[in-house]
């Protein structure tokens, strides 16, 4: 046997890949829902309607707003 055994991709690692990347993603996208949400609230709170609607339609800005909100940058 060439090579080390110990990194040879078997059937297990490769299931446990897939539900890690699985995982990522909807992580990923619970997150950026949980930003866009705290964007329209806040938004809303401060009548902030221009932000608003840019944000609704050009997603990483309410993103990047949400987040930001989330650590105290906005």
């Amino acid at each position: 046997m060439t090579g080390n055994a110990f990194f040879a991709p078997t059937k297990s690692r490769v299931k446990v890949g897939i539900v890690a990347l699985i995982l990522l993603w909807v992580g990923l996208a619970l997150g950026a829902l949980a930003a866009t949400v705290t964007h329209i609230v806040v938004c809303i709170q401060t009548s902030s309607w221009i932000l608003l609607i840019i944000g609704l339609f050009a997603f990483p800005v309410g993103w990047i707003h949400g987040v930001g909100t989330w650590l105290g940058l906005f």
